[in-house]
């Protein structure tokens, strides 16, 4: 039988507490009264001014009472096997845990009380005999998205927090439906996001203390899940986040605690009552994602890292043939982050090789992704592509450069789809769709279309059961807006198309009347904290990186390009044509310094649109092309284009381009696009002019930022280092910035 101790928080105090305590113990008393500048004895036991209410003078107070009490009870009692406090109570805990010692602790607490007492605008409320699935299905039914939850503190008691006119009005919708809310006496939004200007300087507060090694596990409020070595970072995070009391006595029962018993109050008795009562233990800690709250606010969406099963909500996304290699994957794995492999150009083949050496490496039930990129006019490919990752068992793929939903895309997110016990649409395949314009986004954002499930339900690939969950779900619950990146993208600004993809995720949402809210993330420009820190605060659920990465240890890609990658700038890019949609016109963003691919390659697409075939090209410009570009005459590069697409299965495309010269001479002139990559790749220094490397300005602005330090060479660059690094200091940033603001 294992034993917890359990501290009370606000909301336990009375007046009288601590009557024979502080007799008792006359020098702590005296001490306390010192460094809070007031008697703390009369204010608990008398109160004459009516503060002991006040969140700045309850706070000291129920810290000090429940301290005195402990130290009774261990006079006649074991120490526990494990410490948990509700809120507040949490600092007793760490002080029984001997994380600080009383006088630490009583400062802690006074600051965290003066800050919190000093919230205002905001309201919290008590709802009763809802669970908690029930209760955000009918807040977002009501369209209530500026509440939060502070407290779970059993299966059928939740606190909400927002403002104090939303509060109000919540409470009235609540009413109306029957379900029990009770507005609460409290002068601001405890542990919501309104707290985070407290949160921030009570982490800079924090910062001036050293902590101790804990003899006692602590459970934490705000992940449910074990205290480590980083104190400051959870105590910072407590404040603006949920008190996630439930799973926290569930993660106890896990370990087999029998004996709950509480210090100084019965309030949290009652609750552990009921969640031993209704809940399931959790076996261990592992069960629980610890996601990490960078001192007090935690950049981007926490539903992201869940779902995913990372820290981050940072994602390194796919990079072409490899490029965004298995090593790149396996390290972001590891590290408990988020890569997808790079499948464009490559075949089959080396894709299910590629799967099979990552989950070689990644045994654990590690995170990754495999890439789907868009065949142009192939959509057999595609279906063989998702058959491999359905058979693999791969269960997340990016999705890019696609215009319209495929049939492909539409197996691989309806196969599986079931019901949980609640009834919600629950599917293991998840699809983050790539898109840089609104009417793509607005495709991913919709169910399947209807033809494309009867399609695969007469082809035996779904069943009709499947087919009628999909129309309850979005073909993708993450949709990444991609600006200005290095690849297929339409020259898009951030600032300009993710507040139109956010407005339409909204429509669409309430149109549909969603269970699970769209997530939409942003890629493009991002290399540096500031460039993070303003995509989360312009309301980002996420970040994914691609050219940076592509500059590291692990990336795919040949030396003498990492050289010439790790050299540029912000101005050295380029827009060129993209070889898979070159007759289409779409762009991808590459390396201008030191090559020459771009102007050569935009030469070509102006002449394709010029001329209708080979033979009409004068002949000084056909010279030139053989000389400069090519190496080679039109006459064997169109044989080597034969071979290519012969060996592709595209025989029908050769016999018509025998007679169609428009047809021939796309051919011919995407020969130079493959080329070009490939001798990149390969690292092919006779021929680096003509080097096609899809990057963005952002890896320009990273160079800048590591100038100076060990990572301005690419040897010292290893992916999962990168990201850990941009994510802290991207908080850091964010919390110097709202400093700063609340300072002015």
């Amino acid at each position: 039988m294992k034993k917890a101790v359990l501290f009370p928080g606000q909301g336990s105090q009375f007046k009288g507490m601590g009557k024979d305590l502080f007799r008792i113990y006359p020098e702590i008393t005296a001490r306390a009264s010192e460094i809070l500048g007031y008697d703390l004895e009369a204010l608990c036991t008398e109160d004459g001014h009516n503060l002991l209410g006040q969140t700045a003078y309850t706070q000291p107070a129920i810290y000090t009472v429940s301290a005195m009490h402990y130290w009774e009870y261990l006079k006649t009692n074991d120490k526990p096997d494990y410490l948990a406090g509700h809120s507040l109570g949490e600092y007793n805990a760490l002080l029984a845990a001997g994380a600080f010692d009383f006088e630490t602790g009583l400062k802690l607490v006074q600051k965290r009380g003066e800050l919190m007492g000093a919230a205002s605008g905001g309201g919290m409320a008590a709802v009763l005999g809802v669970n908690a699935d029930e209760l955000r299905n009918q807040l977002k039914e009501g369209g209530y998205d500026g509440i939060d939850v502070a407290n779970f503190n059993t299966p059928s008691q939740i606190v909400i927090a927002g403002q104090q006119n939303e509060i109000d009005s919540v409470v009235q919708y609540f009413d109306s439906i029957k379900t029990r809310a009770v507005p609460l006496q409290v002068s601001a939004p405890f542990h919501s996001r309104y707290m985070k200007s407290a949160a921030v300087e009570f982490l800079s507060f924090v910062q001036g203390f050293d902590f101790k090694e804990m003899t006692i596990p602590v459970v934490a409020n705000a992940t449910a899940n074990w205290y480590d070595s980083k104190i400051h970072r959870t105590l910072g995070s407590q404040i603006d986040s949920s008190v996630e009391w439930v799973d926290s006595i569930r993660l106890l029962m896990g370990q087999n605690v029998t004996e709950f018993k509480e210090i100084g109050s019965a309030i949290l008795t009652r609750m552990v009552a009921e969640i031993k009562s209704k809940c399931e233990p959790i076996e261990s800690a592992k069960n629980l994602l610890e996601l990490p709250q960078e001192g007090k606010v935690f950049l981007g969406s926490k539903t992201f890292c869940k779902d995913y099963k990372i820290k981050h909500p940072y994602v390194a996304g796919a990079m072409y043939r490899g490029v965004a290699s298995v090593e790149l994957v396996v390290k972001l794995g590891k590290a408990n982050m988020l890569g997808y492999f790079g499948t464009g150009g490559l075949n089959l083949s080396e894709i299910e090789s590629s799967i099979q050496r990552i989950k070689s490496e990644l045994t654990n039930n590690e995170s990754f992704g495999m890439n789907l990129l868009h065949h142009f006019g192939d959509q057999e490919l595609e279906m063989k592509t998702i058959e491999l990752y359905l058979k693999e068992k791969i269960k997340y793929i990016e999705a890019s450069a696609f215009m319209q939903m495929t049939k492909a895309l539409v197996y691989f997110r309806v196969k599986g789809l079931r019901k949980d016990n609640t009834g919600k649409v629950y599917g293991t395949n998840r699809i983050m769709a790539k898109i840089s314009r609104p009417e793509v986004a607005e495709v991913f954002m919709s169910p399947a279309p209807e033809r494309l499930l009867n399609q695969l339900i007469s082809e035996g690939k779904i069943t009709t059961d499947e087919a009628a969950l999909a129309a309850n779900i979005p073909m993708s619950y993450d949709i990444c807006v991609e600006a200005d990146s290095g690849g297929h993208t339409d020259a898009g600004i951030a600032m300009v198309i993710l507040p139109v993809i956010q407005k339409l995720r909204t429509d669409l949402q309430t149109n549909l009347n969603l269970s699970e809210s769209i997530r939409v993330g942003l890629a493009g420009g991002i290399g540096t904290p500031e460039s993070i820190v303003c995509a989360f605060m312009m309301g980002a659920d996420f970040v994914l990186t691609g050219s940076i990465n592509q500059c590291t240890v692990e990336a795919g890609t040949s030396e003498i390009v990492k050289d010439l990658l790790q050299e540029m700038n912000v101005q050295d890019t380029d827009y060129a044509p993209a070889g898979d949609m070159f007759e289409m016109g779409a762009k991808v963003q590459v390396l201008k310094k030191g090559v020459l691919f771009s102007p050569r390659a935009n030469k070509l697409y102006a002449l394709y649109n010029q001329y209708d075939k080979l033979e009409s090209l004068p002949d000084n410009v056909r010279k030139q092309l053989e000389k400069n570009y090519f190496k080679r005459s039109l006459n064997e590069v169109w044989e080597e284009a034969k071979k290519y697409h012969v060996s592709k299965g595209n025989q029908a495309t050769i016999e018509k381009a025998e007679t169609n010269g428009k047809l021939k001479m796309g051919i011919v002139f995407k020969w130079y696009f493959g080329f070009s990559s490939s001798i990149a790749l390969k690292g092919e220094a006779t021929r680096k002019v003509d080097f096609q490397v899809h990057t963005g300005p952002s890896l320009g602005a990273f160079n800048q930022w590591v100038k100076g330090t060990k990572l301005e060479s690419w040897r010292e660059r290893h992916v999962d280092e990168i990201g850990e690094m941009l994510m802290e200091a991207s908080t850091q940033l964010f919390q110097e910035r709202v400093k700063q603001i609340n300072n002015n």
